[in-house]
């Protein structure tokens, strides 16, 4: 998988605190593994939903990814986190998905 100019998107149930927190974490994440994303966006999961088919990569909560599959069958890489503000957990799944 290509490493620059991926474009990863990060969904939360309503859009707005989380999914942005999350979007802060991951972007801590990509700058210590040195990937510099072409796009990142955080929107709620009903929009995301929607739009993941768009991105390489979907962050959710765990309980989320179910919400995805349509997107994976696409080729959309979706990580479910059990802390959607752990910087190692993020970049442990980001690795097991050889994105880092």
């Amino acid at each position: 998988m290509a490493k620059e100019n991926m474009s990863f998107l990060v969904c939360c149930a309503n859009g707005a605190g989380s999914s942005l927190m999350m979007k802060m974490t991951m972007q801590k994440v990509l700058d210590k593994l040195g990937i510099k994303p072409g796009r990142v966006h955080h929107c709620a999961l009903s929009e995301g939903k929607s739009a993941a088919s768009q991105f390489d990569v979907v962050f959710c909560a765990q309980n989320f990814t179910n919400m995805f599959k349509d997107a994976e069958k696409k080729g959309t890489v979706v990580i479910g986190l059990r802390n959607i503000m752990s910087m190692q957990e993020m970049e442990e799944k980001m690795k097991e998905h050889g994105i880092a």
